[in-house]
């Protein structure tokens, strides 16, 4: 993920800031508990397809 669009991403929802993980290629949103996909090298920033985060998830 590129250093320059992680800086000016933001959760679509709270507006909050998002933390990439290279694992799962995802981006977070640790105040919503929501994992944005990353597919292609583009980060896909709809909320109808984020993933809700297990409660036992660590973020």
């Amino acid at each position: 993920m590129d250093k320059k669009l992680l800086d000016i991403l933001v959760c679509p929802l709270c507006k909050g800031k998002l933390v990439y993980v290279k694992k799962a290629d995802e981006l977070i949103c640790k105040a919503d508990r929501l994992a944005y996909p990353v597919r292609d090298g583009i980060p896909v920033m709809l909320d109808e397809e984020a993933r809700r985060l297990a409660a036992d998830e660590e973020v």
